[in-house]
């Protein structure tokens, strides 16, 4: 039986990474040791890895996650009030609520909460 799924994306620079995700998306680490290339992180029920990919070009990055909360009005307003880059908060027609996030490598994150 399946669990969990923690997405692995990639990253050309740890310390980068774990700034934006910690000291703008509030994010913290996950776990005791510091590996080298990757990092874990971990916000409320979810987490999300990250490899070094220090060749990786972010026009051509295609990572994608998409992850449900059940107060979008909340967190979009924190990312607004962190100076993130954002999407316009959205009903979309599948009936998500929906915005966006591109982390400094382009992995795109979705945040999204059902309208019923």
């Amino acid at each position: 039986m399946l669990t969990d799924i923690n997405p692995k994306l990639p990253m050309r620079d740890k310390a980068v990474t774990r700034d934006f995700y910690l000291n703008k998306l509030g994010f913290q680490e996950f776990g005791t040791v510091d590996y080298d290339g990757y990092l874990m992180i971990e916000k409320d029920r979810i987490q999300i890895h990250f490899f070094e990919f220090k060749e990786l070009d972010p026009k051509e990055n295609y990572g994608q996650v998409y992850i449900r909360t059940d107060d979008i009005d909340k967190l979009f307003q924190f990312m607004k009030n962190q100076d993130v880059n954002c999407t316009r908060l959205e009903h979309k027609p599948w009936m998500q609520s929906e915005f966006s996030v591109l982390d400094p490598d382009s992995n795109l994150l979705t945040f999204g909460q059902s309208l019923f």
